[in-house]
């Protein structure tokens, strides 16, 4: 039988301990399709950080309740000024997208993973895609930028040229195409993705921790190895596009359901 300890069913981030090595971390603002607020950004960073300092935990599992892994950003966030609230110091949007992480964390995606969702599960190391799962980065339909991480890592995993398609048409990826082209490990039945997570999760952990965590600090390394100077280059454009009024506009017309009124 699974053990799962922790678990706080009354916050919008929950933590639950599977067994004695997996720690399983699910966004639960259901109603809002996991939209990420400064309340998930602050419990997400502290487990995170929860994690990174119990040595008992090897691999960690993110997840979402409700019908969406997650949608982004809460976009009343953006039109209340308060960017400042998911975006903290050293560890970026939702607290997660930046944060020391050395340990394997694996994202269990169902139905959608949009916007600021998708560079959640792209800050992840592996993917588990349910059947239902779609994935997107449509920031530029909203006046914004996947500047939290997806617009250079996606082009890690996918081909430039569809990567760069991605970022510039906003539109939707299946997740059967996404496994097709290496963005998911695991494609798997709808309802099954945390399962499977979980089933990955435990292959993990039987290893020495010791040679995981090298072993995962060395394929980083390898794969990332030029992330500081892409950082620069994205800070620069974060901010122009910031200074564009295009980006109050976007978020007025997602709350108000209208077409945007883009200005050049």
């Amino acid at each position: 039988m699974t053990e799962r300890l922790d678990i706080d069913t009354g916050e919008e981030v929950l933590f639950e301990r599977v067994g004695d090595h997996i720690a399983l971390v699910t966004l639960n603002r259901p109603d809002t399709h996991n939209a990420v607020n400064g309340s998930i950004t602050r419990l997400l960073g502290d487990f995170v950080r929860q994690i990174e300092s119990d040595p008992s935990i090897r691999v960690a599992i993110l997840a979402g309740r409700g019908k969406t892994f997650c949608a982004g950003l809460d976009l009343r966030v953006l039109a209340d000024g308060a960017v400042d609230s998911v975006t903290p110091p050293g560890a970026g949007f939702a607290g997660f997208v930046y944060a020391p992480k050395s340990k394997p964390w694996i994202a269990a995606v169902h139905g959608g993973a949009f916007g600021g969702g998708m560079e959640l599960a792209l800050a992840c190391d592996m993917i588990v895609a349910g059947e239902n799962a779609a994935f997107a980065l449509p920031e530029v339909k909203r006046g914004l930028i996947a500047g939290a991480g997806g617009c250079h890592r996606i082009t890690r995993v996918l081909p430039r040229a569809l990567a760069i398609e991605m970022v510039l048409t906003g539109e939707r990826m299946s997740a059967s195409r996404a496994y097709e082209l290496g963005l998911a490990n695991r494609l798997v039945p709808a309802g099954q993705e945390v399962a499977a997570a979980l089933d990955l999760a435990r292959a993990i952990a039987a290893n020495a921790p010791t040679s995981v965590r090298e072993t995962l600090r060395l394929t980083r390394y390898a794969a990332d190895r030029d992330e500081t100077e892409v950082l620069a280059v994205q800070e620069q454009a974060i901010a122009t596009v910031v200074a564009s009024p295009n980006i109050a506009e976007g978020a007025r017309a997602f709350i108000e359901k209208r077409a945007p009124r883009w200005v050049d």
